[in-house]
């Protein structure tokens, strides 16, 4: 494999792109914005004008898309994938979307005899640059292993989930626990914030002690500095949890820790930080403390 399209280069679209790129693969982007994927020409990102002329000639295809229904309008649209995606080329769909519309995705590919997997990876954007995440597959093994060089590129980890559908299932499960220790510690933060511990003396307390997590590496710097500039919006995440919740419907599992941090974030973009990084939560729970943030 040499020629990869990628279709939305936003945070994450952009991350893959630039690994891609330095893995030495000729990379098509193409986005609904035009502008996005400007950094990366210099570098030799190619743009191309629509879904099909990236397609066009490509070994492999990833789409990494902000909703579900521009998921679906790439795939099974006018001009979309599956219609106008070369026979030798691979799907490989990375949005965080639900199970339901993965297998959908994956039985018109079928039809039409491509290959498709199901490949979200567990990673913030600056994570993917640095090619620090995890790529989860489900799909056809032999699929996996003719695209390995290209998830290689991208991720330190690639691990096979099972069939279709499994790969984003763990995806909603791993964001679940994301979500769950970003709010977690944006609320311990506030805790001694508001009984007068100074914040980063507090998150080098928890980095040594059994509250140590990967959340409390990464987005704790992020709210004891405030800062907010995007790795993961606010608005995507609520998108997520919603997946979440309805998978946990459909399964018949409770998920009352999900629900509320489903309302904290949703109260977090209500108030405008939606464009912000999942981060920015602690400002709701500030507000709620009367710490005026």
């Amino acid at each position: 494999m040499r020629r990869i399209a990628v279709i939305g280069v936003g945070l994450l679209g952009s991350a893959v792109a630039s690994r891609l790129l330095e893995g030495g693969f000729e990379v098509v982007g193409h986005d609904v914005r035009p502008a996005q994927g400007e950094a990366l020409r210099p570098r030799g990102l190619r743009s191309a004008a629509s879904v099909a002329e990236a397609a066009a000639g490509a070994d492999a295809v990833f789409s990494l898309l902000p909703s579900l229904e521009s998921v679906e309008a790439v795939y099974l649209g006018p001009g979309g994938l599956v219609a106008t995606a070369p026979r030798q080329a691979t799907l490989l769909q990375m949005s965080t979307i639900s199970r339901a519309l993965t297998l959908r995705l994956a039985e018109a590919a079928r039809a039409r005899g491509l290959a498709f997997l199901d490949t979200p990876m567990s990673g913030t954007s600056a994570m993917v640059a640095r090619g620090d995440c995890t790529i989860f597959v489900g799909g056809e093994p032999a699929h996996l292993e003719a695209c390995r060089p290209v998830f290689d590129a991208i991720a330190r980890k690639t691990l096979h989930v099972g069939p279709v559908g499994a790969a984003t299932l763990a995806k909603l499960a791993t964001n679940m626990l994301v979500g769950l220790h970003t709010a977690a510690l944006a609320e311990a933060l506030v805790l001694g914030a508001k009984g007068g511990l100074a914040p980063a003396a507090l998150l080098a307390i928890f980095r040594d002690s059994a509250a140590g997590s990967r959340m409390v590496e990464i987005r704790g710097p992020l709210m004891v500095e405030r800062r907010f500039a995007p790795e993961m919006k606010l608005e995507l995440f609520l998108k997520d949890f919603k997946l979440m919740l309805e998978e946990g419907q459909h399964l018949g599992v409770p998920l009352p820790l999900t629900s509320l941090t489903h309302q904290l974030c949703t109260a977090a973009v209500a108030a405008g930080r939606g464009g912000e990084d999942l981060a920015a939560m602690i400002t709701t729970l500030e507000r709620l403390a009367g710490l005026g943030a």
